[in-house]
């Protein structure tokens, strides 16, 4: 029994007496990780801070801050276990890596997917940070770009995370890829105004207001001819195509070519419904050339519709005459 203790005292007191002399090493091996690890910091703010004012290059120097960084912190760590243990080779470390990295990519291959797709966006570069784009139902301006997501502020003040899988994948609408943007409006006016005129108006209309580009210049065609209006498109460009600019200049669009059109007499007619009621008299009921209403009227004389009091006297007309059948009926049966 004192044998076994003293064996296991023996143990216990030689991993003490390593952990001792590898002490100094293990304290080493902090100091220089943790200088990696700031030089690896300051490394990305650096290249961020030369790529901050070039918006094309924006992110671009993201990734490229982020990749160094990390490879920075990788080398760190390699020299610090060389520190730790002298036997120690970065083949090992490939190695376990390797083993180990198909269950480690089937445990996070989701996280691994938005990671690539967070590479391939910055690097490719669909759209930045400030731009706004629409996605599915969301839309707002993008406000950062990280390697698992990219998150976006909508115009009523809420946040959006979005899995960069997903926006790498699908559709994405960039309102402000470019510097200048079209809007668009039907107007409806109706059948019986100047086409011409009117399509002069909404021209007029539009140069007045300060936000609509003389170049390119707006125009106006007609779209449509609908159930009681004729609608005439009026589209124009703005710059820049942000979403305040497109309510601002919509707004004011459109308040002047209402005022433009109703000042001079153009009609903006809403959807109306006309029924039609038949004559459905015994007379002219199924003969369309007779009809009063709703079909051609033919070459005859149309026949005047029933008054109420006429159809009151012939249905009492018909309850007299059926009253007296009934009586001749029963006459006739008492005799026999």
């Amino acid at each position: 029994m004192n044998a076994e203790i003293s064996a296991v005292w023996d143990k216990i007191q030689g991993m003490i007496n390593g952990f001792i002399v590898l002490l100094p090493n293990i304290v080493l091996a902090l100091i220089v990780f943790a200088i990696f690890f700031f030089v690896a910091r300051t490394i990305k703010k650096v290249v961020k801070r030369l790529t901050r004012n070039r918006r094309q290059a924006r992110n671009l120097g993201m990734v490229l801050g982020r990749l160094a960084q990390g490879t920075t912190i990788l080398v760190g760590l390699f020299v610090a276990l060389s520190i730790v243990i002298p036997t120690f080779k970065a083949g090992d470390l490939i190695q376990l890596l390797g083993i180990s990295g198909v269950a480690i990519g089937f445990a996070f291959r989701d996280i691994l997917q938005n990671f690539l797709a967070g590479i391939l966006i910055l690097l490719t570069e669909p759209f930045q940070i400030d731009d706004q784009i629409v996605f599915k139902n969301f839309e707002g301006t993008v406000e950062n770009i990280e390697t698992r997501a990219t998150t976006i502020r909508t115009y009523d003040g809420r946040r959006i995370v979005i899995p960069n899988s997903e926006l790498f994948t699908n559709s994405v609408t960039v309102n402000t890829a470019f510097d200048n943007r079209r809007l668009e409006y039907d107007v409806g006016i109706g059948y019986g105004d100047d086409i011409d005129r009117a399509k002069q108006l909404i021209m007029e209309a539009m140069h007045s207001v300060n936000e609509v580009l003389k170049d390119p210049a707006p125009d106006v065609l007609v779209m449509d001819l609908a159930e009681s209006t004729v609608n005439i498109r009026a589209r124009w460009w703005i710059n820049p195509p942000r979403r305040a600019d497109d309510l601002t200049s919509r707004d004011r669009v459109l308040s002047a070519i209402k005022k433009k059109l109703t000042e001079n007499g153009i009609d903006l007619p809403f959807p109306t419904q006309q029924i039609l009621f038949h004559d459905q008299t015994e007379e002219t009921d199924g003969n369309r050339s007779r009809q009063r209403e709703g079909w051609p009227s033919g070459k005859s004389e149309v026949p005047k519709s029933r008054r109420i009091s006429d159809s009151l006297r012939q249905l009492a007309e018909l309850r007299a005459q059926g009253n007296d059948n009934a009586k001749v009926h029963s006459q006739s049966t008492g005799d026999n």
